[in-house]
């Protein structure tokens, strides 16, 4: 048995939605009493680190409806059912920015509400971006607008809550640890 674990003894589908779905799973504790746990499957998603030749960041501008604000981030999104996390990633960069690379570098992948959701993010970088010839479309209910940062600018949005996502804040540690190396 793993430590803590909790056993499933019944799961109800609430909503099985295009995004995400949702469930209620009624669990065995530890200390043999039960619980109900309110979980939210999802597929997984990427998010890229993309650097400019003049090493500015790119990132993308987007309403963010469950906070009611727009946030900047790093260009993300979910993997489609048998995508590759680094199919994904190419596929999110091209979509979202209009650039596009042949060379990621993997960084790492965190779970990003391990208290609720199991998505599983999956972060890349690449220095070597080329901006499309006939950029490919946005998905038809996506609105972003493309910006370029300096790190320094970045860390100052983060102050500014202007970038406020945690895979975002996750990346700017990340380019200020490589810096400070």
């Amino acid at each position: 048995m793993k430590k803590f674990e909790e056993k499933t003894i019944s799961t109800e589908t609430i909503y099985q939605g295009k995004v995400i779905h949702l469930q209620v799973d009624e669990v065995t504790l530890p200390n043999g009493k039960t619980a109900k746990r309110e979980l939210v499957k999802h597929p997984g998603a990427v998010a890229v680190i993309p650097i400019t030749k003049d090493n500015k960041i790119v990132f993308v501008e987007q309403y963010r409806k469950p906070l009611e604000k727009s946030l900047i981030e790093l260009p993300a999104g979910k993997l489609d059912e048998g995508e590759s996390p680094l199919t994904a990633a190419v596929r999110e960069l091209e979509e979202e920015t209009g650039y596009t690379t042949t060379q990621l570098t993997y960084i790492a992948s965190f779970y990003t509400s391990p208290g609720f959701a199991d998505e599983l993010m999956h972060l890349y970088i690449t220095d070597q971006i080329e901006p499309l010839e006939y950029p490919a479309s946005a998905d038809e209910d996506e609105f972003v607008e493309v910006l370029e940062l300096t790190l320094d600018e970045a860390k100052q949005y983060v102050e500014g809550e202007r970038i406020h996502d945690a895979k975002t804040n996750y990346a700017i540690l990340y380019l200020h640890a490589l810096g400070e190396k």
